[in-house]
C-alpha cells in the first residue's frame, strides 16, 4: 500500500506518526506524574500543562515538516523528475539545481549522470550516424523511386490496415471522403469484396508466390482500379500480410465501351442498308426495272459510314500511349527540341493539360517547324496554347513567308524519327489534323487536341514521399484498448483557435489542426489544418493572439463542416490536447447538428504532465516545452498546428517518461491521471456517460 504513495506523502505520514509518538508519550508521562502525587488538587494544573506542551509539539513538528518539504521532499521529487526526463524523454539541456540546494551532494551528482548519460547516448548517436548516413542516403533515394513508380504501391496487415503507400496511391484514394492515413483501413478507401476475395483466395493458396489479380472500385465510384496482390514474404510475423498494387484503367475501360459500342453501331446500322440494297438490286437483276433507285440508299450508306469514320478516328488514339500533359510544360519540351535545331520559340499556354503522346506531338511539331524553317528561312517561332471548349487549339507561327496546304500534306507523310513513324501516323493516333492559317496577322500551323481538363493544385508531398512504418506488421492487436500498450493506438492530436473563451456564449472555432501519431512517432505527412468560418467577425483581441482574421477566412468552410472532416480525420484514434475540455466544448456543442459523436478516449496532457511530473509543477504548454527541451518557434505559436505539433512532441515524451514508471498499458495511465482531476476534468466520464 505504502509503495504506491508518492515520497512527500510517506514522509507527511511520517511526521503526523511521530507527532502523534510524541504527544502520545507526553500524555503517558503526564498521567504517571499525576497517579505518582496522587492530588486531586493537581489535575488542573497537568491538564493545562499538557495541552499547551502539546500544542508546541505540534507546531514545532509542523514547522520541522514544512522546511524538510521544502527543502528536502519537493527537490528530491523536482531531481527524481528531471532525470527521468532526461533517462526516457531524450531530454539534453541541463539538469537545474537550484532549488536542491539543499540536499548536499545528491543534486550535483544527479547532475553529473545526467550529463554523462546525454555525452554517452551523444557519443552513441554519433556513432549510429556515422555507420548508418550510407543507408540513409540510399533510404531516401528508394524513397524517391517509389513515390514515383507508376502503380499505388499499399502494404497492408492481416487485419487490412495500411503500413504503406506511396505518392501515387495518396492521388487514387484521396477522392474518399476520409484523408489517407497509416494505420486506417483500406477500406475506407477502396470497394470491400474484390480485396477481401482476393485475400481469402491468396490465403488458402499453397503457393506463397502466388499473384491475384481483380478490379476495384474507389468508394466515390469515380475510378475503376486494376489490382495485383501478393502476400509479403517478410511480413513481421502476420501471415496475412499483403501487397497491392493499383493502376487506373478507368480511362481504358471507357475506351473500349466506346469502341464496342461502335461496332455495335457498325452492325446495327450497315446491316439493314445492305440488306436493302442486296434485294434492290435482285429485283433489278431477275425482274422488269423497277421504279425505285438505289441511289439514295447508296447515298446513305456513304452518309453512314462518314459518321462511323469520325467516330473510329476519335476512337483511334485509346489504344495509344498517353498521359495527361501540362500545356506549359509540352511548349517548355518543344522549346528545348527546336534551340536543338538553332531556332527559338516563344511560349503562350493556358493552364491546361491535354492528354497526348507528349514526345510524339512534340518530335512532330519540331519536324514540321523544322520544314517551314527551310521553306521561309524562318527562325523565330511563337506556340499559342489555349482551350477552347472540349479541346486545346494549339497554333505554331512565325513571322515571313507562308506555306501551302500541298506542302504540309508533302511534310505528314516524312518519318519524324528513326523507326519510320510519320508524322501522319502520330496525327491518326491522335484522331488529329494540321491545317494552314494565321495566328492574328503572321502565319501558323493550327491544330486541335482532346480531352482536356483544368490543372488543380497538388500538395508538395503529394507524388514525392512514401509513408510507411513497418513495425505495424508486428504490433499486436488488443480487444479492449484498456488493455493496449500505449505505442499499439494511434492518437490525433489537436488545437483550437477560437473567436474567445466562452463557447456557451457564441464564441466560435476559427482554425482546427492536427497531427497522427502512429506506433509512437508523430507522422509528418498526415496534418489536418483547416481555416474555419466561424459565422460571426472575429474580435480584434483574437486575431492579435492567433493571428486569424475575417478576410482568412471568408472563403473558408463552415464551422459545421470543419467539425465533420475533423471527426473522419480522428476517426478509431486516442485524442489528444492540452486543456482537452475546451478544445472539446466546441466540437461537442456541434454533435447533433452534423449528427457525429466523439466516443474518442481522451488524454490531456495537462493530466499526463501532473502524473508524470507531480501535481506542484508548472503544467502550461510553455513549461512543458521548455522542461522536456521541445522547441517552439515564435511565428508558430497560438497557431492551430504549430500547437498541435508542440503538443504532439511533448506527449510523445511524456509517455515515454510514464513508461519509465511502470505505467504502458492506457487503462493505467487513465487511472493514474483521474487522481489529478483538480488541475482539469477527465473527460472520459463524459464518453462512459454517453455510450
Amino acid at each position: 500500500m505504502l509503495i504506491k504513495i508518492g515520497l512527500r506523502a510517506r514522509i507527511l505520514l511520517f511526521f503526523v506518526a511521530l507527532a502523534a509518538g510524541a504527544v502520545a508519550a507526553l500524555a503517558v508521562g503526564l498521567w504517571f506524574g499525576y497517579h505518582r502525587e496522587g492530588s486531586p488538587d493537581m489535575f488542573d494544573a497537568f491538564m493545562q500543562g499538557a495541552i499547551a506542551a502539546g500544542f508546541l509539539i505540534l507546531a514545532l513538528i509542523t514547522w520541522i515538516w514544512f522546511l524538510f518539504d521544502t527543502h528536502v521532499a519537493r527537490p528530491i521529487d523536482k531531481v527524481a523528475s528531471a532525470m527521468r526526463a532526461r533517462a526516457h524523454a531524450d531530454v539534453a539541456h541541463e539538469l537545474p539545481t537550484d532549488d536542491a540546494r539543499y540536499l548536499g551532494d545528491l543534486a550535483a551528482a544527479a547532475s553529473a549522470t545526467a550529463a554523462t548519460l546525454a555525452q554517452t547516448r551523444g557519443a552513441l548517436a554519433e556513432s549510429v550516424q556515422r555507420e548508418t548516413s550510407r543507408l540513409a542516403a540510399d533510404k531516401n533515394k528508394l524513397e524517391q523511386l517509389l513515390a514515383d513508380v507508376p502503380p499505388a504501391v499499399l502494404l497492408c496487415t492481416g487485419r487490412h490496415h495500411l503500413v504503406f503507400y506511396n505518392g501515387v496511391a495518396k492521388q487514387f484514394l484521396a477522392g474518399s471522403q476520409r484523408p489517407v492515413c497509416l494505420d486506417r483501413n483500406v477500406f475506407d478507401y477502396l470497394s470491400e469484396g474484390p480485396i477481401r476475395d482476393a485475400h481469402h483466395r491468396l490465403m488458402e493458396s499453397a503457393d506463397p508466390d502466388a499473384v491475384v489479380e481483380f478490379i476495384c472500385l474507389s468508394p466515390c465510384g469515380e475510378r475503376r482500379l486494376a489490382g495485383r496482390m501478393r502476400l509479403a514474404s517478410d511480413n513481421g510475423g502476420d501471415g496475412g500480410a499483403y501487397v497491392m498494387t493499383l493502376r487506373d484503367v478507368t480511362t481504358e475501360v471507357a475506351a473500349y465501351g466506346r469502341r464496342d459500342v461502335l461496332l455495335g453501331d457498325v452492325f446495327l446500322q450497315i446491316r439493314p442498308a445492305v440488306s436493302e440494297l442486296r434485294r434492290r438490286a435482285a429485283e433489278q437483276s431477275g425482274g422488269p426495272r423497277q421504279d425505285g433507285d438505289i441511289r439514295p440508299q447508296i447515298e446513305a450508306l456513304d452518309t453512314m459510314l462518314d459518321a462511323l469514320e469520325g467516330r473510329f478516328e476519335s476512337c483511334r488514339s485509346d489504344g495509344w500511349p498517353m498521359a495527361p500533359t501540362d500545356a506549359r510544360e509540352l511548349g517548355s519540351q518543344l522549346r528545348r527540341e527546336l534551340e536543338g535545331l538553332g531556332l527559338s520559340l516563344e511560349i503562350d499556354a493556358d493552364e491546361v493539360a491535354v492528354r497526348c503522346n507528349a514526345f510524339d506531338i512534340v518530335s512532330l511539331l519540331g519536324h514540321i517547324a523544322s520544314r517551314v524553317n527551310g521553306t521561309t528561312s524562318a527562325g523565330q517561332f511563337r506556340l499559342a496554347i489555349s482551350a477552347v471548349g472540349d479541346a486545346a487549339e494549339l497554333a505554331v507561327s512565325w513571322s515571313g513567308g507562308s506555306i501551302t496546304q500541298e506542302a504540309l500534306q508533302g511534310w505528314l507523310g516524312e518519318p519524324v524519327f528513326e523507326g519510320g513513324v510519320t508524322c501522319e501516323t502520330i496525327l491518326r493516333a491522335h484522331g488529329n489534323t494540321l491545317l494552314v492559317g494565321f495566328a492574328g496577322d503572321r502565319p501558323a500551323i493550327l491544330t486541335r487536341l482532346r480531352p482536356i481538363e483544368r490543372l488543380r493544385p497538388v500538395g508538395a508531398d503529394l507524388s514525392r514521399h512514401v509513408v510507411y512504418d513497418f513495425d505495424l506488421l508486428s504490433r499486436m492487436h488488443y480487444d479492449k484498448i484498456s488493455d493496449a500498450r500505449l505505442d499499439a493506438l494511434t492518437y490525433v492530436v489537436f488545437d483550437t483557435e477560437t473567436t474567445g473563451l466562452l463557447p456557451e456564449q457564441g464564441d466560435e472555432i476559427v482554425q482546427i489542426a492536427a497531427v497522427r501519431i502512429v506506433n509512437g512517432k508523430r507522422v509528418k505527412s498526415e496534418v489536418f489544418n483547416l481555416l474555419v468560418n466561424p459565422g460571426r467577425p472575429i474580435p480584434a483581441s483574437a486575431t492579435a493572439i492567433h493571428g486569424v482574421s475575417d478576410a482568412m477566412v471568408a472563403d473558408a468552410v463552415s464551422v459545421q463542416e470543419a467539425v465533420r472532416q475533423f471527426h473522419r480525420f480522428a476517426e478509431g484514434a486516442v485524442l489528444v490536447a492540452h486543456n482537452a475540455p475546451f478544445d472539446m466544448e466546441f466540437l461537442y456543442r456541434r454533435e447533433k447538428e452534423v449528427g457525429l459523436r466523439f466516443l474518442h478516449p481522451i488524454l490531456d496532457t495537462v493530466l499526463v504532465s501532473a502524473t508524470a511530473f507531480g501535481r506542484a509543477e508548472t503544467h502550461t504548454l510553455d513549461a512543458l516545452a521548455t522542461r522536456l527541451g521541445v522547441h517552439i518557434e515564435e511565428a508558430d505559436r497560438h497557431t492551430a498546428l504549430g500547437d498541435a505539433i508542440a503538443t504532439a512532441d511533448v506527449f510523445i515524451k511524456l509517455k515515454d517518461m510514464l513508461a519509465g514508471q511502470g505505467l504502458v498499458r492506457f487503462g493505467e495511465v487513465l487511472s493514474s491521471v483521474r487522481t489529478h482531476q483538480r488541475l482539469v476534468r477527465d473527460l472520459n466520464d463524459h464518453q462512459v456517460q454517453a455510450s
